[in-house]
């Protein structure tokens, strides 16, 4: 089969930007131009600009033109968690852990060893978890406001695992998902996977933008909404009960799935009832324990309508067929003895512990987040490249996420995503004093 005609000339400009022939920021052509210099027709010209951008070595930015990225980085850029070096500093993934934690570790596993059942639980459990652990795990999501059933939770493989198979069992390919503009990169890549549709939605203020939810419903036939109302990540609002139950009442008029994202909500501090209160009917709750006690665990949860729980079930049993029971058996026991409860409320006061030391060290840099969550975002100026910081700060191990692994629209802002949550409080305060330092360093560049 002969080579389409721009092959060469995207070869071309892949080798020019890889050998630093054209440096990273550089502006290219715009494209008719492109297309009048090397004799091309503009959707052609349009085309070799967008296998550059799929190659991950360019970016366009609406209004501003396409450039050239920093080939360096890590792929994703906070979408996968890579294997740094040992002396890097990561503020791109977080894992909060508390130094008790191991301790609490060795003895339940001492005492998980005397039990009674210890030879039931290496065994194959029920696709949705034993009914026991089932009720533990009902009796924690009360503590955030959720009063559901035991035959209403499924227990799956950490929180992600959840978003699939939701995902799995409640869509089909082509299905039309109302996102917020910037969200979650995991649920993106799962959406992405089952070929589902991707509707973005901008912010207003402290939480998704209504009206352009409810003018996607008119025009668009929207399954779902995926949504992160208490600690939404990356921008880390909790959203207050009005606009709650207007997205609700939005959701419910036009018949749209809810799919209600909390790995994260245990840092608020009283927050309104979860979206799955107040729509029990269409809203799905999914959750883990990565984040509030260890994500080594792999231990999350589904709460769900009751008629949606044997889809679900189904999809777990092609996918997993159970949650290991021993690490199912270890989270029941930690809720029934209040350790869950206890790591969570020390994270808060960690997480706020954080915050504050961010806002001290960054000092007069923009910033929008919560003041419990573990992550802070840093929108740059207009004339500052993302990208061109993060691998600055790479330069001095650092690690640190763009907007890029989290925009589900064509408009990539400008900005960083600190996690704040894996790494001692000292070295906490060096990196964000770099991270201060890099992006001072090239606004004034």
């Amino acid at each position: 089969m002969p080579q389409a005609r721009y092959k060469p000339l995207v070869d071309r400009l892949a080798d020019d930007i890889r050998s630093g022939r054209l440096p990273p920021g550089t502006r290219l052509p715009p494209h008719r131009q492109l297309a009048a210099r090397e004799g091309l027709a503009l959707v052609t010209a349009t085309r070799v600009y967008a296998e550059l951008e799929a190659m991950g070595l360019v970016s366009g930015e609406q209004g501003r033109g396409t450039f050239v990225k920093e080939a360096a980085l890590y792929a994703g850029q906070g979408i996968d968690l890579h294997s740094a070096a040992a002396d890097m500093v990561d503020l791109s993934f977080n894992y909060p852990s508390l130094p008790s934690q191991t301790e609490l570790l060795r003895g339940a596993l001492r005492q998980l060893a005397t039990s009674g059942d210890l030879e039931a639980l290496l065994r194959y459990q029920p696709h949705a978890g034993r009914m026991h652990d089932r009720a533990m795990v009902a009796q924690h999501l009360l503590r955030r406001g959720l009063s559901v059933a035991a035959e209403q939770v499924l227990l799956v493989d950490g929180a992600q695992h959840g978003l699939a198979t939701t995902l799995m069992a409640l869509l089909q390919p082509g299905d039309v998902v109302a996102v917020d503009a910037l969200t979650y990169p995991g649920f993106r890549l799962v959406a992405q996977t089952l070929h589902l549709e991707l509707a973005p939605i901008p912010a207003a203020g402290a939480g998704t933008d209504l009206d352009a939810f409810e003018k996607l419903c008119r025009q668009r036939n929207v399954r779902a909404i995926y949504a992160m109302p208490t600690i939404n990540n990356p921008l880390g609002w909790v959203m207050d009960l009005p606009r709650r139950q207007a997205l609700v009442a939005i959701a419910r008029q036009h018949g749209v799935l809810i799919i209600e994202d909390g790995a994260y909500a245990f840092l608020a501090e009283n927050p309104p009832p979860p979206l799955a209160m107040l729509a029990p009917e269409c809203t799905v709750y999914i959750s883990g324990f990565s984040k509030n006690v260890a994500a080594g665990l792999r231990v999350g949860c589904i709460a769900a309508p009751q008629p949606w729980v044997v889809k679900m079930e189904r999809v777990i049993r092609a996918t997993i067929w159970n949650t290991p029971g021993v690490m199912t058996a270890l989270v029941s026991n930690w809720i029934d003895d209040g350790t869950v409860a206890r790591l969570e409320g020390e994270k808060r006061q960690d997480a706020r512990a954080r915050q504050r030391l961010a806002a001290e060290v960054l000092g007069p840099l923009a910033r929008v987040g919560d003041p419990g969550s573990y992550f802070v975002w840093l929108p740059l100026a207009d004339e500052l490249r993302a990208d061109r910081v993060a691998m600055a700060l790479e330069r001095e191990q650092v690690s640190v996420s763009t907007a890029e692994p989290f925009a589900t629209s064509a408009h990539v802002p400008h900005a960083i995503r600190l996690a704040l949550g894996s790494v001692a409080p000292d070295a906490l305060r060096q990196a964000l004093t770099k991270v201060r330092q890099a992006i001072e360093l090239h606004t004034d560049c």
